[in-house]
């Protein structure tokens, strides 16, 4: 069973004294995949070496926290930019708007929430939203970049059903914590109304810990506290719970998947393995075959003209090397 936690910041000072054994501790729950997100330029170099430390699972976001914008709010911009042009990243995040502490800087965290999200664009990149006390204000800034190429998780999905509802319907899966695991969460109630298609899981740690450990600090190893709850929700079994909600990871960062159309008649498809350095063939176009294998790398596919299942499921860009995005 592979579980994905698409939010977790593991590079937290909260880690320091025991960060390997957190991790192998998630690696042991069945936590193979981590998504990271950032803060601000401050925090870089901490999200690098524990890339460096566990490049097979850990997979690094970019952007500007917002209660992190400040007066230096086009500096710390200008390296968000700076950074997405030098090397990959997964997404854009965490970026939105908290409205919970402070409204000093709304306008500096409505225009560096908009202008992240034309960055991810630019680089075809999902985007990882953050939202406290600020449903409508962070609508409003998605509403006026609604597009086809607005993609990624509204993290620590807190809101109603009407706000989910809303939220999906501009693109975004919603990140289910330990919230769903509270007595008044108030989530739980509404969940199994919703697809679990647009469900992924995540911690936020070291903060939000699910219950039984409510109030102390968090980690990515129970983000399989998280799958049961689900699994009980939704009336499925928890490895059902960790299979579809890591394929609607594996959809977030377009970049994990590269989709390769040679100019010829080919009707093989082939799908390469990470960390395995294999390319292995399948036997069928299947698109469960595909999604199923969570850690995918690359799929590489000469088929000409391409199969409905990928046109229909992804948008394909131009050419003969394109990345695959929901």
């Amino acid at each position: 069973m592979m579980i994905t936690d698409t939010h977790s910041h593991i590079y937290s000072e909260e880690f320091l004294a025991d960060q390997d054994q957190m991790m192998q501790r998630a690696f042991d729950a069945g936590v193979q995949r981590i998504f990271v997100p950032a803060i601000d330029s401050s925090y870089a170099q901490k999200m690098f070496e524990i890339e460096s430390k566990y490049p097979e699972n850990v997979f690094l976001m970019m952007g500007l926290h917002p209660t992190y914008v400040k007066e230096n709010v086009e500096e710390e911009l200008n390296f968000v930019e700076s950074e997405l042009a030098r090397r990959k990243f997964y997404a854009v995040g965490e970026i939105g708007i908290d409205l919970f502490w402070d409204k000093t800087f709304l306008k500096e965290q409505q225009h560096a929430f908009k202008h992240q999200i034309q960055l991810a664009k630019k680089y075809k990149l999902g985007i990882n939203i953050h939202c406290r006390d600020a449903f409508d204000e962070v609508f409003e800034v998605l509403e006026s970049e609604k597009s086809d190429d607005l993609f990624g998780i509204f993290h620590c999905f807190t809101g109603d059903l009407g706000q989910a509802q809303r939220a999906i319907s501009l693109g975004m899966k919603l990140g289910i914590g330990g919230v769903a695991t509270f007595k008044n969460g108030k989530i739980d109630q509404f969940l199994n109304e919703i697809d679990l298609k647009h469900i992924v899981l995540e911690t936020d740690s070291p903060y939000l810990a699910p219950v039984p450990y409510r109030g102390k600090r968090n980690e990515s190893s129970y983000t399989l506290l998280v799958a049961q709850k689900l699994a009980e929700i939704y009336q499925l079994p928890v490895e059902e719970i960790a299979r579809i909600t890591t394929e609607n990871s594996t959809l977030f960062p377009s970049s994990l998947f590269t989709l390769i159309c040679p100019p010829n008649n080919s009707t093989r498809l082939f799908v390469r393995f990470k960390p395995m350095p294999l390319l292995t063939e399948l036997p069928n176009f299947g698109v469960s075959n595909i999604l199923y294998l969570s850690n995918i790398s690359a799929i590489c596919c000469s088929v000409n003209p391409l199969p409905e299942f990928l046109t229909s499921k992804y948008k394909v860009l131009s050419g003969s090397f394109c990345d695959i995005s929901t």
